[in-house]
């Protein structure tokens, strides 16, 4: 970004803005009560879709012509934020659902396969997952094992996915794979996407338990048997499923960043009002200077986590308003829109860059903060009961999913220094 640049952004919300999120807020407070009992209970909170859907969260940054609210990037931030309050799995549904769901299909997808498929998902009909980790392929998706081939009016996918968000529920979901070779049945070919309808048969799904925290968002391994998929359910060209996925995770790790924040500030909020009520050797644990130094540290993780998500936010609409742009002005977009696209590249580098800047930074902090959190609390902490603790077990995971944090470490070093430098 350059330094004019910076006058432009503005982080001021319309009223209609405020509104939007002061519903989140009620709804949010909504499901505190029931998501502690389903955390405690390790049972998927089956509140979530009714009670986002009445505000329309369910399609928060979705196209009105889709059934969306229509709302940009940093008012889906905020929304994130206040929601990551809550904890780290009630965001996961949305990060699932919208960031790495609704949104690859808006940005994809045919206008048919939009039509087709958004307004169930912005009105809770249809949930999605989005499918692309495999047991031998997490941060290196190019070393993924499932693969497709291509009859008259089908593909046929066989493989395996993992650690699926929403997968036990999922009634749509997008998925990757390479075309097999017909010699030596290796999947080599270039990498495609594809929208997968719960009506397609030849899928098995296996939820991922004794998971260490993410408790009331269930997880699921897929395996891909023959799986059946219409032609007309290929997502973008054929061959351009890595770029798809790519700039699916943009929006996934800005919105675990989002969350992130959330997480901070409850924490933050949390720690204050038990420093200020809780007494210790004759005086307030508020008082001690090493629970204020605890205190601190959280209060500079909040500031500087949030200003680097909102300006990731902003950088994240200037690229949709360019490629919304492009579209317009451009039929065959998909085929123009690649490298030799300087604006575009330009662009999408930075949104790509802030992304990871803001997750590797947020999630790191929000796992401090919870860890602070934890030791303010003492033995009060240590128990599932606590809404810190719960901060502690899920945010833990938020330094893996969505880019490992130290792929994210080399991803930032090697843009820096030119990708000649790539060190993974």
């Amino acid at each position: 970004m350059c330094y004019h640049d910076l006058s432009e952004m503005n982080f001021n919300i319309s009223r209609r803005q405020k509104n939007f999120l002061m519903r989140v807020d009620d709804a949010s407070k909504l499901l505190r009560d029931y998501e502690e009992e389903c955390y405690l209970n390790e049972r998927i909170n089956d509140r979530i879709i009714p009670v986002f859907k009445n505000i329309g969260m369910l399609g928060c940054p979705i196209s009105t012509k889709y059934g969306g609210m229509g709302y940009d990037f940093l008012t889906y931030c905020l929304a994130l934020e206040r929601i990551g309050e809550e904890g780290s799995s009630v965001r996961t549904f949305l990060s699932a659902h919208t960031s790495i769901g609704q949104l690859v299909l808006q940005g994809w997808a045919n206008e048919a396969q939009k039509r087709e498929y958004l307004p169930r998902t912005t009105r809770g009909r249809s949930i999605i997952a989005f499918a692309l980790t495999e047991p031998n392929a997490g941060s290196d998706p190019t070393s993924m094992e499932m693969v497709f081939e291509e009859k008259s009016d089908h593909y046929i996918l066989n493989g395996r996915k993992q650690w699926v968000g929403n997968g036990t529920i999922a009634d749509l979901l997008t998925t990757y794979a390479k075309e097999r070779n017909s010699k030596d049945l290796r999947g080599d070919g270039k990498i495609s996407a594809f929208i997968v309808d719960k009506d397609c048969q030849g899928i098995k799904r296996k939820e991922i338990k004794n998971k260490l925290g993410l408790l009331t968002i269930k997880n699921a391994e897929l395996v891909f048997r023959n799986c059946i998929v219409p032609k007309k359910n290929l997502l973008g060209m054929k061959g351009h499923g890595l770029s798809i996925a790519y700039s699916a995770l943009i929006d996934g790790r800005l919105s675990v960043a989002a969350g992130a924040v959330g997480v901070i500030k409850d924490c933050l909020t949390e720690s204050i009002f038990y420093a200020k009520h809780r007494t210790q050797h004759g005086e307030l644990l508020g008082k001690k200077q090493l629970i204020q130094e605890h205190l601190a540290k959280m209060v500079v993780s909040l500031e500087s986590s949030r200003w680097l998500v909102y300006r990731a936010a902003i950088t994240r609409q200037r690229l949709q308003h360019y490629v919304e742009t492009f579209k317009r002005e451009n039929i065959d977009w998909q085929m123009k829109l690649n490298r030799s696209n300087e604006k575009y590249i330009q662009i999408r580098n930075e949104a790509d860059r802030l992304s990871a800047i803001s997750k590797f930074y947020a999630s790191n902090c929000s796992f401090d903060a919870a860890n602070r959190s934890v030791q303010i609390f003492g033995s009060s902490g240590y128990t599932k009961k606590s809404r810190v603790a719960r901060h502690f077990l899920d945010s833990r995971a938020t330094m893996i999913y969505e880019g490992a944090n130290e792929v994210l470490t080399l991803k930032i070093g090697s843009q820096s220094l030119g990708q000649e430098f790539r060190a993974y």
